[in-house]
């Protein structure tokens, strides 16, 4: 059965809090057989458009709502529906209050032809406007999603979850067979495939719509419950590092040892308000790359890590190219939220091989490093363990990088740094100590600004570690939170500017 707009309003919204924003509809002078249909609408739909608007509260939160309703000539947009959209995006964005739009719709209305297309572009700007207020825009995708409304409104989202089961694709079946002569492939056109296929963030029943926006508003809404004014209170005691003179190439070997917490423990003890997002956004996915709402700590973020880790000691896959693409998706996330972001450096190194350099891994990292270095709100870095190479590269230039006791950061991995000087693998330990790769000569040499300490192995004690992480990321950003963006920025290219200069 069709999930009705009445259906949403009951299912997402605290009970009696909407407030309906419709107003009278501008005049698209219906031929009369156009306006039959539309009374005929009217009449079984009980609303008077394919589209209702209005806020009201999600647990306590004010929150703006667009919704169609097939029922209204398969929820099509028109001249009418499509100002109506815009009107309550414009007021959403002059109230500042997040948007969650719920599609439904066979497309454009094609009783009104031209005008009617074009009306995509003004939704599509008011979208974008509201975006750029740094306001969020959330979009759950309903059965059937086509057309025109899935290749503008419903592609645009912070988060993008869909209905079980719902086709959502560009082109309608029935135009391609009509065109091609021949049906549309099964299983393209569902919420389960765009899924897969990194387009869409998840797949929700309506159930679980409330609770999941409830805990995206709550990392969206700001750092409400973090004061960076107040002292961690044994913050400094709990990240004192002391002296440490372990060999380089021993760190390496520790940073490789099977168990090793990586971001997804990080995330469990150090984070709460979760939302794991998947993809790039544009047909992609890579597991080796974890991509999250979070707070850390009571600080609200956008949390990117390197989820290389393997608990059998097997080898890690490497980084490619769509890795690097939804790492600069959550770039673009922190920006246009105006959020810090977080990323954690776990990484043998990035991909090598002729699928990733035909995928323009080169390029991508090029990419990440020119959006993070020129990033305009707060960025945190942490070397969690093994960092090679330019999948670790891309994710390090940021306002302050933490590195792990036996974390470490090269160019190569020892062994193959070992193999371009030597022609072997046997001087690697040397090799390791020569290109001062450990995190107290990180430290020393400027790259880092502090070790987070290993008590004596993060394998050994993987939750008290995951909360040593989660600590030193807060402190840090609580430092952050006090600098001007220009200033803290200016920082930020000055040291990569002048990094190695003696």
């Amino acid at each position: 059965m069709a999930i009705t707009a009445q259906d949403l309003i009951d299912a997402i919204l605290d009970r009696g809090t909407f407030t309906s924003w419709d107003g009278p509809l501008p005049d698209v002078a219906p031929d009369a057989e156009y306006a039959a249909a539309l009374q005929r609408a009217r009449e079984r739909s009980h609303h008077d458009e394919a589209v209702i608007t209005g806020e009201g509260r999600i647990r306590g939160q004010r929150v703006a709502l667009i919704a169609c309703d097939f029922g209204f000539l398969g929820g099509s947009i028109g001249v009418a529906a499509a100002e109506r959209i815009v009107t309550a995006v414009e007021r959403a964005t002059a109230l500042r209050l997040p948007l969650l739009a719920t599609p439904t719709s066979g497309g454009t209305r094609m009783q009104e032809g031209t005008v009617a297309f074009l009306q995509m572009v003004k939704i599509s700007a008011a979208i974008t406007l509201h975006k750029q207020s740094g306001l969020p825009y959330l979009v759950y995708l309903r059965d059937p999603t086509m057309g025109g409304v899935f290749a503008s409104w419903g592609s645009l989202g912070h988060v993008t979850i869909a209905e079980p089961g719902a086709r959502i694709g560009f082109l309608g079946p029935r135009v391609y067979e009509a065109l091609r002569g021949e049906p549309f492939p099964d299983g393209v056109q569902t919420a389960e495939h765009l899924f897969e296929r990194g387009l869409i963030d998840g797949v929700v029943p309506l159930r679980f719509v409330r609770l999941l926006a409830h805990r995206t508003l709550r990392v969206l809404a700001g750092a409400q419950d973090a004061d960076p004014l107040a002292p961690h209170l044994g913050v400094r005691e709990e990240l004192a590092a002391a002296d440490d003179d372990t060999p380089a190439w021993d760190s390496v070997r520790i940073s490789r040892e099977p168990g090793r917490p990586g971001v997804r423990a990080f995330l469990r003890h150090s984070a709460t308000d979760r939302l794991p997002l998947s993809g790039t956004g544009e047909g992609e996915t890579d597991h080796t790359l974890l991509l999250s709402l979070a707070r850390v700590q009571g600080y609200p973020c956008v949390v990117v890590g390197q989820d290389t880790t393997r608990a059998d000691g097997a080898a890690p896959p490497l980084l490619g190219p769509a890795a690097l693409r939804a790492a600069r998706r959550g770039m673009r996330l922190a920006a246009e939220l105006n959020l810090p972001l977080v990323l954690v450096i776990d990484t043998w190194g990035a991909a090598l091989s002729p699928e990733a350099e035909e995928g323009g891994l080169a390029g991508e990292v090029a990419r990440s490093l020119s959006d993070l270095v020129t990033l305009t709100v707060p960025t945190v870095s942490v070397l969690l363990g093994q960092g090679t190479g330019g999948g670790a590269l891309a994710m390090l230039p940021a306002d302050r990088v933490l590195c792990a006791q036996h974390a470490w950061l090269a160019p190569l991995p020892p062994e193959g740094a070992s193999a371009v000087m030597y022609r072997d693998a046997e001087h690697a330990a040397e090799m390791a100590e020569r290109q001062r790769i450990r995190a107290a000569d990180l430290l020393e040499d400027g790259v880092v600004d502090r070790v987070i300490p290993e008590r004596p192995n993060a394998a050994d004690e993987p939750t008290e570690f995951s909360r040593r992480v989660g600590l030193a990321v807060s402190d840090a950003l609580a430092e952050l939170s006090l600098i001007p963006d220009s200033i803290r920025i200016s920082r930020r290219l000055d040291r990569y500017r002048f990094l190695g200069g003696r």
